[in-house]
């Protein structure tokens, strides 16, 4: 099943259930009032909307027509947001891009960061940043919503935590990164508010493409227009989600929606960095890879990072082209303070 987040004027919306071609939707509130209350009596509640899904699939209840642009993130705020950085071509990459050596470990040992979860972006929300100079960056993910997972849960035990599936732009500040890591304390303000996939969807609703660790199918960003990325997010990923799932939960419990995130999807070409779309190549799914390919080819970086207009657009699409998730697409605003 498919299920999205409609604004309603309070921080955390109203649960709806959204017909897999994304076109209907029909209210859920009457058995649950949002998606978090929802995840929270999981085993109750999941058969209850797993039979108003298909009852809107047959049409028979009632519907409205289901518009992106009034769906906040599936989870307009959580408990948890915790992002890995799965695909190590990623990370290999924007390191060299700032100088930094990669540890042999990061082959073997998950890195995982724990951002902001308490104000996160609508799908269709700007990206209101005050100074382009800060270094705007998007970020094409994957990310699940987990059950409650105990501390020191197995890879096991997390798979079968796992309960939804989103696509996730994980906004980054590449100009205040450097500065802020060599604090030795991680991010903070370099990550600010992430934006999720309109529909957060059961993993069954993936057929084939869910393995019960990896979705194999590529994630689209379009920048501006155009095809910029095209990554399979089955393809490189070092680490699935059951083993980040059980590394967050190594020494504490996750609760019930707590949110973990692929990192950037990534894939080599030949064992080597990947080329743009238009060359031939799966492209990237953010700017900062790129940059580094443009170093490593030419000396310097060409493509700049976001700035005040830029459009990005990621969506994931099945077999038949038809999207599963429907599509962040944001657009990077001026911030003025006030107003």
């Amino acid at each position: 099943m498919k299920l999205a987040t409609l604004k309603n004027g309070k921080r955390d919306g109203r649960l709806v259930v959204v017909s897999r071609d994304l076109t209907r939707c029909t209210d859920a509130s009457f058995l649950v009032p949002t998606l978090q209350a929802a995840l929270d009596d999981w085993t109750r509640v999941a058969p209850h909307l797993a039979a108003l899904s298909e009852s809107l699939e047959h049409g028979s209840v009632p519907s409205e027509r289901f518009h992106e642009h009034d769906a906040a993130s599936p989870l307009p705020r959580a408990f948890q947001w915790a992002d890995g950085s799965a695909y190590v071509n990623h990370v290999e990459l924007v390191r060299k891009a700032r100088g930094a050596e990669m540890p042999d470990s990061f082959w073997t040992d998950p890195l995982i960061y724990q951002g902001g979860s308490d104000s996160f972006l609508g799908p269709r929300d700007p990206i209101v940043m005050a100074d382009e100079a800060y270094g705007i960056d998007m970020e094409g993910e994957v990310a699940v919503v987990v059950d409650d997972v105990p501390m020191g849960a197995s890879v096991d035990e997390a798979r079968d935590a796992i309960r939804l599936i989103m696509l996730v732009n994980d906004v980054s500040l590449r100009g205040l990164i450097p500065a802020e890591l060599a604090k030795g304390f991680g991010f903070f303000q370099s990550k600010p508010s992430s934006a999720f996939s309109p529909v957060a969807v059961t993993p069954d609703e993936l057929g084939d493409a869910w393995d019960g660790g990896k979705v194999s199918l590529p994630l689209w960003v379009d920048y501006n227009g155009k095809p910029f990325g095209r990554a399979n997010a089955g393809i490189d990923m070092t680490f699935d989600f059951p083993t980040l799932v059980a590394h967050a939960a190594k020494t504490r419990p996750l609760c019930a929606g707590a949110i973990i995130g692929s990192g950037t999807v990534s894939n080599k070409l030949d064992g080597q960095p990947g080329k743009p779309v238009g060359d031939g190549g799966v492209g990237y799914s953010c700017i900062a890879e790129i940059r580094m390919i443009e170093t490593i080819n030419d000396g310097k970086p060409k493509t700049p990072f976001m700035g005040f207009g830029d459009v990005v657009r990621i969506e994931m699409k099945d077999g038949q082209g038809h999207s599963i998730f429907g599509a962040i697409e944001q657009t990077v605003q001026k911030y003025e303070k006030g107003a």
